[in-house]
């Protein structure tokens, strides 16, 4: 870790790097679906809700107002309550045997929403902070 990162840097580099991690787990169980109607049709949905979030936490730094930040990670908290929707799909269906990759995924997704309820929270609670200042 470089030595001139504040702890509000770290989690923002670590959070980022979870997600980027998320999305190359997503990209792997994608890749091993069935290639036939079903694994494609799921598989591409997974495809773009489980690499959105990576996407959209980049877009929630450049945030230009609390209320912007916010929006853009309730985005993140959507698509990733999408990916594990698909995530169960799979497993239940069950589309992959072993499911080994599918329990991963469920519990980083699971992991990785309870943080962005937490931020969200966080968030909305510091922006009245600041209003009723």
């Amino acid at each position: 870790m470089l030595k001139n990162m504040t702890a509000e840097n770290t989690r923002k580099y670590d959070l980022e790097e979870r997600l980027i991690s998320f999305a190359l787990l997503v990209i792997r169980i994608v890749e091993i679906l069935p290639d036939n109607k079903v694994g494609n049709h799921i598989g591409g949905q997974l495809l773009r809700s489980g690499t959105s979030p990576a996407f959209n936490y980049g877009e929630a730094q450049s945030a230009e107002s609390i209320n912007d930040f916010i929006h853009k990670m309730k985005i993140c908290l959507k698509e990733l309550r999408e990916t594990k929707i698909s995530l169960k799909i799979i497993k239940r269906k069950p589309l992959l045997k072993p499911d080994d990759i599918i329990n991963e995924g469920l519990k980083e997704c699971d992991e990785l929403i309870a943080i962005f309820v937490k931020s969200i929270d966080t968030a909305q609670r510091n922006k009245v902070t600041h209003v009723k200042k």
